[in-house]
């Protein structure tokens, strides 16, 4: 078997050198006209993500057989390496077949913008830093930045398997039970397809927060430097402060506060102080949108489209939608608070209890809330696996699953807002099951048969 791997791998260099090779000699001899020439463009495809999906995936495979044929791969890691492989040889294939991509548009208007010494647009919603940072690839034309935001994505899909594998084991699953869930999660999951499909940031900030997570409190410093990263690339990512607040570390709040005042100082050098003015300028019109979209599953969507069938003025809704958020929040804390308590995740630090429940305000409290935010909601849907124990509560637990995680994205009123549902739900079960001291049978009945699977 050895052998025969050596001579696969073999092969695969072989055929890898002749590629590089075959290209460059077509482009030092026609150039990009005779590339053209042996690449084929087929319909409803995008020759870039063609080329860059089939690139990594051969990749991948040398990477693969690289492994194989070292020993590399072994009882203890064939689970975490088999589980990688199938989620990044998966969704390389299924975005190889999307031909249009989304939102890196509108970070693309505000990067040119700003080159240009233009305001940011209003269709701009973040804090000033991404549009700044993607400033410096503007050259590269539409498909050019559109591509390099495709690969940032699908290395941020990667890092996302083993940083939520590493997550799940602090909050206490074992190592098989944590890869399988994260696999299994991976693999059917709306929202994530959704923010892959859109070449959207929510995957690069989530990957930040739960390295925030990771590293503390072993390192402070990154812990602080990442959650800060966070929150200028989103904004909502400052709730999750509030449960690094409750650990009363100084150093901590220290190296967060350095570190966010000196990354926002970048967009300054860059573009000068008018950039945060914009951008505070544009989250007050984003509060002032007038219509709906049911593709925004957030409060102040789902009350506007009830003005004119109750004749309800928008400054109404608003104060509605406004009231909703408040109380959202009130349960929240309320119940973060009992999380921690209880200490209802982890017998470890107030950290860890506080963060599921806040991802729901930081979710639901946004003026917008797209289908892809739902990413957000990670922690809080999986960690609630090792809290349930009554077959009622999993019932509810699967249908609010099967809402946010399952349910293909669709346009239709009021079904469609079940993304809007589901976290609260979700909350509702936290609350109830808060004080639950026994493990969750499914987690106990799940970790022996993987322990007799694996031995």
């Amino acid at each position: 078997m050895k052998s025969a791997l050596q001579n696969t791998f073999r092969v695969w260099i072989v055929v890898t050198i002749l590629i590089l090779a075959s290209l460059a000699i077509i482009y030092l001899r026609n150039g990009m006209v005779g590339l053209n020439l042996f690449i084929q463009q087929w319909p409803l495809s995008n020759l870039a993500v063609t080329l860059a999906s089939t690139s990594i995936t051969w990749l991948l495979a040398g990477a693969l057989l690289n492994l194989l044929v070292n020993e590399k791969i072994n009882k203890d890691n064939s689970w975490l390496t088999a589980g990688f492989f199938l989620v990044m040889f998966v969704y390389l294939n299924i975005l190889r077949e999307r031909f249009r991509y989304g939102d890196y548009q509108y970070y693309l208007e505000a990067a040119t913008a700003l080159t240009n010494g233009q305001p940011l647009p209003d269709t701009y919603l973040y804090l000033p830093l991404w549009a700044t940072l993607l400033q410096f690839i503007v050259s590269l034309g539409d498909q050019g930045v559109m591509i390099t935001l495709w690969i940032v994505n699908i290395i941020a899909l990667g890092a996302f398997y083993f940083l939520l594998i590493r997550v799940l084991e602090r909050y206490g699953f074992s190592h098989h039970l944590a890869i399988v869930i994260t696999t299994l999660f991976l693999l059917i999951n709306t929202p994530l397809m959704r923010t892959l499909g859109f070449i959207q940031v929510n995957l690069l900030t989530l990957d930040l927060i739960l390295l925030s997570i990771i590293a503390y409190p072993k390192n402070i410093f990154l812990s602080a430097l990442t959650l800060a990263l966070a929150v200028h690339l989103k904004t909502s990512p400052a709730v999750i402060v509030l449960a690094f607040l409750l650990q009363f570390n100084w150093r901590w709040v220290f190296w967060f506060v350095i570190s966010f005042l000196v990354i926002g100082l970048f967009p300054v050098v860059v573009n000068g102080f008018d950039v945060y003015t914009q951008y505070l300028n544009n989250a007050v019109l984003l509060t002032q949108i007038p219509d709906t979209n049911f593709h925004d599953t957030s409060f102040d969507s789902f009350l506007r489209f009830l003005n004119p069938f109750f004749g309800i003025q928008i400054a109404q809704t608003r104060l509605m939608a406004l009231g909703a958020k408040v109380l959202l929040l009130a349960v929240t804390l309320f119940t973060m608070m009992r999380n921690v308590h209880a200490q209802s995740f982890s017998k470890e630090n107030h950290l860890l209890n506080a963060i599921p429940a806040l991802f729901v305000f930081m979710t639901l409290g946004s003026p917008i809330v797209w289908d892809h935010h739902g990413i957000f909601l990670t922690l809080t849907f999986l960690l609630m696996l090792k809290r349930i124990q009554s077959p009622a509560h999993w019932m509810v637990f699967l249908a609010a699953y099967f809402l946010e995680f399952m349910l293909p994205s669709f346009d239709f009123f009021p079904w469609s807002y079940g993304r809007l549902l589901a976290p609260m739900i979700v909350l509702w079960l936290m609350y109830v099951t808060s004080k639950n001291d026994e493990t969750s049978p499914f987690v106990l009945s799940a970790n022996q048969w993987l322990a007799k699977f694996a031995s």
